[in-house]
Formats: structure tokens, sequence, C-alpha cells
């Protein structure tokens, strides 16, 4: 069903959100991006969007995965993969300045993101979602092949660490 447009803009201040939840458990993000190449800026976005219940659609999500699609093959990836070979030939000061790095690309990652969300957002984002319809986090694990049970996981982990 076609809804009128919604003009709010998202601020960055939606990644201190994220953040928030990735503090919860940090390794299985981590866990997901090894083992499935989930980007974890962008999971971190659908479980934030499904919170406010703004429902992007499955275009839109491969749009959003498209805008930083180069920065992260040709930069962020290989800088990654070169840390964690580096690490044991670092001392502890050195690799940590190697993730200070790689922490400010995956801000730029960030302000990608954010930039094409609130240009998606000007013009078809679905600010009442139908209770039918996938959620963000399913439509964009579904670019991977996954579904949204392995987020029972996190459920499941947070649960027992809270205990």
């Amino acid at each position: 069903m076609s809804r009128p447009s919604h003009h709010q803009t998202f601020s960055y201040l939606i990644w201190r959100d994220c953040e928030q939840n990735y503090s919860i458990n940090p390794k299985f993000y981590i866990s997901l991006q090894d083992s499935y190449q989930v980007n974890v800026n962008l999971l971190l976005l659908a479980q934030f969007l499904d919170q406010q219940h703004y429902v992007l659609t499955q275009q839109q999500w491969e749009l959003l995965t498209g805008a930083i699609e180069q920065w992260e093959e040709n930069v962020l990836q290989p800088y990654r993969r070169l840390r964690r070979i580096a690490k044991v030939h670092l001392d502890s000061e050195e690799y940590q300045k190697m993730l200070d790095v790689e922490l400010i690309m995956e801000r730029k990652s960030q302000y990608m993101l954010l930039h094409k969300l609130n240009l998606l957002q000007r013009t078809t984002l679905d600010t009442e979602p139908d209770n039918t319809e996938p959620s963000n986090i399913q439509h964009y694990l579904s670019l991977f092949g996954l579904d949204g049970s392995i987020m029972a996981e996190l459920t499941t982990q947070v649960g027992l660490t809270n205990s």
C-alpha cells in the first residue's frame, strides 16, 4: 500500500544507539561479519530502524548496501585483514593505533549510510509497517541467504549475560 513520504531526517546520533546494541555482544556481530560477510553497521542500522518502526524495502536495503560496497571492498575490508595479520607482529600500542584507524574508516561507512538513508527516506520510506511485512533485519539478512532467526542467538546470549 502506498503511503505518503515521511520527511524526517535521521541524525548521526543513531549510531550512538547502534553502538549501544553492539556493546551488548560484540562477539556475536563479529561472528556474523566473519562467517557470513554481514556488514555490522548495516545490521545495527536494521535493528535501529526496526525499533523505530521504519521499514525499508528489500530494494532499499540493496541500495544502502551498494552505497558503501566499493569503500568496504577496496579500503575497509583489506585494511581489516591487514590489521588481523599484523596483530601478532605488533605491540599492544601499535595494534591499538591500527584499531583506531579502522574505527575512523567505520565512521566513514556510517556517514555514507546515513547520507543514503536520508536520501531514501525522503522518497519511499514506510513509517507504518504492515505486520505481515518482513522486518528490516529480515530484509537485510536475506541478502546473505540468512533469516531473522539468527538474531535469536543474540537475544538468547543477551539473556544469558543478564542473568
